[in-house]
């Protein structure tokens, strides 16, 4: 099964590529990798919500934004390489969540964008992966997923 087929099992779609919020491009190839500017959750050109985890937005809300995040650069991803099924695997994914300064379930809330890889690349989308709590993220949202792939 392809990880296109994965994600219509799954019931997703890949959105249009996020617009750059500045000066940089959604996904860049650099040899055999493909790295994938950091991702916020953005759907039909709206951002889904705004505040930090463990005040105005719920972990497990949190944790479905990661998962918005990680379709984001799926769609960027596959802008550069064209077909996902030409994804080697997922490397590296780094999370960003917007937190009050006493949570500390940052790792949970990223698991959204970690699940959503594994599901649609099976043992090729199991990667490395870091966690941050950050004071405040681009527009208010709670969470930033960028992500790095080897690719064919």
């Amino acid at each position: 099964m392809t990880p296109e087929e994965r994600l219509a099992e799954l019931g997703l779609t890949l959105p249009e590529v996020v617009s750059p919020l500045a000066a940089y491009v959604p996904a860049l190839r650099s040899g055999d990798h493909v790295y994938v500017s950091g991702q916020v959750p953005i759907a039909e050109g709206k951002v889904l919500a705004e505040g930090k985890v463990g005040v105005e937005i719920d972990p497990e809300r949190a944790k479905e934004l990661a998962r918005v995040c990680a379709l984001n650069g799926l769609a960027a991803l596959k802008s550069v390489v064209g077909d996902l099924s030409n994804v080697v695997r997922i490397v590296k994914i780094v999370g960003f969540v917007a937190s009050d300064p006493g949570f500390s379930g940052q790792p949970q809330v990223v698991n959204g964008a970690s699940e959503l890889f594994a599901e649609v690349f099976g043992e090729a989308g199991r990667h490395a992966r870091s966690a941050v709590g950050v004071s405040v993220l681009p527009l208010n949202v709670p969470v930033e997923v960028e992500l790095i792939a080897e690719v064919r």
